[in-house]
């Protein structure tokens, strides 16, 4: 049995790690490979991977990647990241939850027939998306900060709800019918369960790791210990209670994630790494199960079902989560509610449920289970997250990044300005005070030092179309522009200058430096000389805006400003068109050219018509 298992094993793990290097190459999420990798090796076609495989050692096996994997998704999990969406995450993972659930048991009940036990297992199965399949999205669409907190805390928790409430739902209604209450009091007692254990492994680590106990381990130490955290609290969670240890390694995760703990760049870097590993194995090894013959006996009922569950169900939850958040843009709302791939947990636990079935003599049951939730998992997997790169494109919800080094006024104040234009804003900062400051404020923060090439790139300065050195040393913001200009080519990069005399050192980068003093002299005399004018300026939260663009409308090439007057939003005006020397004031039959820079005036929603009229993206 080991000689031939080691091969397998060996083969799985390469091949895995082998297609998520061609993931990243290639910008697709590494789930797709390893689906069509799983059923490659798999009974349907090689056969090396079979439901025998591994034998009785396939439930450890994957329960334990599974704690490793929601492990390392909740330590990244901070309560900062959480707030960034706070209302949509809440409500992602409790009427989000509970109409996916609802919705998707009377879909498989209606569509395929199948009992009400059957069909409540399958709902709350695949109310689980998961770290397994977000994270490998999110490192392909870059999204704002608030879009990818939701989906990562949907992940996690659903992941935790989906497993406790399959399996409760499976022993208590399918196996020894309880009733509601009995079965609602099972729910809790393994949710209890999962996060005692999660504390008590989280206690037990943190008092190890702050009292350095064994310092001469250092970072190596402080690894293994919140490793252990993760197979420890799974470990003694699901020695008490089934399917306790998926919450346990979730509360763990998310617990450790929020102290302050030694190390932390070490260990995010080592959990990263394992994940990789072990994400690789049992996403290969499940795929390989996949029955395509289930799958196909489901027919026009299995078709059907997966249009509800992508087509109807989540732009509802989606609806539902977003309605009424003024921080999600429609672009978002949509990418939302495009973005809904299951992941390990219903496929891990679907599996085990089926030869449990399978062993009872209920052969009926068992291929009904597996065939429509591997359909569901292979579909959503296949098109929502194969496809995410292109709808994240198509929706316009990866915009280009605008990146500000220091968090202190003058960098919060602008980070909040192009915020509230719609900007993609992350701002580099090291200090505790600024960083909590950005933070309330909305912004997204990356905590580091911003001349260090590891921190800008980490930041995302190679997807940045501006970068902006704002702080109050001039030292720092000129090493912070010859970095982003000569190491990462980064064309509109600017400066915060605090001292007129250091003005030519910047323009010899061929940098934009705004002088701290003059520029400060030049909005009090607007203020004197041109309130309203300086409102329009300086206010944006009056629903005002100026924005310059670049002509790239190819049909209006040629038109004169008075013919084009049907084309410009009401409330808004052409104020200029040209730049430096040559910025003029338009007349009514001066034609425009392809490139040609133009400036609008007025009201907010007017420009921002407007630019997507005269600039359009592609």
């Amino acid at each position: 049995m080991s000689s031939s298992l080691l091969p397998v094993v060996a083969l799985i793990l390469v091949s895995g790690i082998g297609v998520q290097l061609l993931a990243r190459r290639v910008e697709i999420p590494s789930v797709v490979f390893y689906l069509g990798l799983g059923i490659l090796l798999g009974p349907e076609a090689l056969g090396l991977v079979t439901i025998d495989t591994f034998g009785a050692g396939l439930e450890t096996i994957v329960g334990l990647s599974v704690a490793i994997i929601v492990f390392d998704g909740a330590f990244a999990l901070r309560f900062d990241r959480i707030r960034e969406a706070s209302t949509t995450s809440l409500r992602l993972v409790t009427v989000g939850a509970l109409v996916t659930f609802l919705g998707t048991a009377g879909a498989v009940r209606v569509l395929e027939g199948a009992t009400w036990e059957i069909s409540l297992v399958v709902g709350a199965l695949l109310v689980a998306t998961g770290p397994t399949v977000i994270t490998p999205i999110l490192e392909v669409v870059r999204v704002r900060e608030h879009v990818a907190a939701a989906l990562e805390t949907e992940g996690i928790i659903n992941d935790v709800t989906a497993a406790i409430a399959a399996v409760v739902i499976f022993e208590t209604m399918l196996l020894d019918d309880i009733g509601i209450s009995g079965t609602v009091l099972a729910f809790l007692e393994r949710a209890g369960v999962g996060v005692a254990a999660g504390l008590l492994a989280t206690g037990l680590i943190y008092f190890l790791l702050k009292h350095e106990l064994t310092p001469e381990g250092g970072p190596q130490t402080a690894r293994f210990l919140v490793f252990s955290a993760a197979i420890g609290s799974f470990a003694l969670a699901e020695a008490v209670a089934a399917e306790a240890g998926i919450a346990a390694a979730a509360t763990a995760g998310i617990a450790l994630g929020n102290l302050e703990l030694p190390h932390r760049e070490t260990i995010e870097e080592f959990a990263r790494d394992a994940t990789l590993i072990v994400l690789a194995f049992v996403f290969v090894s499940l795929a390989a199960l996949i029955d395509v013959g289930a799958i196909l006996r489901l027919g026009v009922g299995g078709i059907l079902l997966v249009a509800v569950v992508m087509f109807v169900l989540r732009p509802l939850v989606a609806g539902i989560a977003t309605f009424g958040v003024r921080q999600f843009n429609a672009s978002e709302r949509l990418f939302l509610a495009a973005i809904g791939p299951r992941g390990i947990i219903p496929a891990s636990v679907a599996t085990l449920f089926a030869i449990e079935l399978a062993t009872a003599g209920n052969q009926a049951a068992s291929q009904v289970l597996l065939g429509t939730v591997f359909v569901v998992i292979a579909t959503t997997d296949a098109v929502e997250a194969g496809l995410a790169r292109q709808i994240g494109d198509a929706l316009g919800v990866t915009p280009m990044r605008t990146i500000i080094v220091g968090g202190g006024r003058v960098g919060l104040a602008l980070a909040t300005r192009l915020e509230q234009r719609g900007e993609f804003v992350v701002l580099i900062e090291e200090d505790e005070k600024p960083k909590r400051a950005a933070r309330e404020a909305g912004v997204t923060v990356y905590e580091g030092d911003g001349t260090e090439s590891d921190t800008l790139r980490a930041a995302g300065i190679d997807e940045a179309k501006i970068v902006v050195a704002a702080t109050e040393d001039d030292n720092i913001n000129l090493l912070v522009c010859q970095t982003a200009r000569t190491k990462f080519g980064v064309e509109d990069v600017y400066a915060r200058v605090n001292d007129p005399q250091n003005m030519a050192a910047f323009e010899a980068l061929s940098v934009t430096a705004v002088d701290g003093p003059m520029s400060t002299a030049f909005a009090i005399d607007n203020e004197i000389e041109r309130p309203e004018l300086a409102n329009w300026m300086y206010d944006a939260s009056d629903g005002h805006d100026i924005q310059e663009i670049e002509m790239t409308a190819e049909e209006l090439v040629g038109e004169s400003i008075r013919d084009l007057n049907d084309r410009i939003p009401g409330g808004c005006l052409i104020a200029e068109i040209g730049q430096n020397e040559d910025a003029h004031v338009p007349d009514p039959d001066e034609v425009l050219e392809y490139g040609d820079h133009l400036t609008f005036l007025g009201d907010a929603a007017a420009v921002e018509e407007a630019v997507k009229r005269f600039h359009p993206r592609d």
